[in-house]
């Protein structure tokens, strides 16, 4: 088995594709901790990418966010 490629996956309320942010195995259980929260309030929240850059998201602006395993061969979410 792969080992796990964490990503958060972001779904704009205003549409197009999905935007992935690779994070490491701390960040995304930690991000994923937050999301409900951010999503039902609309927050601001700061992510670390697994490359080191810091990406700042506006859950308002956000209609879906979820961690992903990229690695996984079957794919989930609001894609086609």
């Amino acid at each position: 088995m792969a080992d796990p490629k964490s990503a958060l996956v972001l779904h704009l309320a205003a549409g197009g594709e999905p935007l992935l942010f690779p994070l490491t195995a701390e960040e995304s259980v930690a991000v994923q901790e937050k999301i409900p929260d951010l999503l039902k309030h609309g927050g601001v929240h700061s992510v670390l990418t697994k490359d080191g850059n810091t990406v700042s998201v506006n859950f308002a602006h956000v209609a879906a966010a979820y961690i992903d395993d990229l690695s996984r061969k079957s794919r989930f979410g609001l894609t086609g």
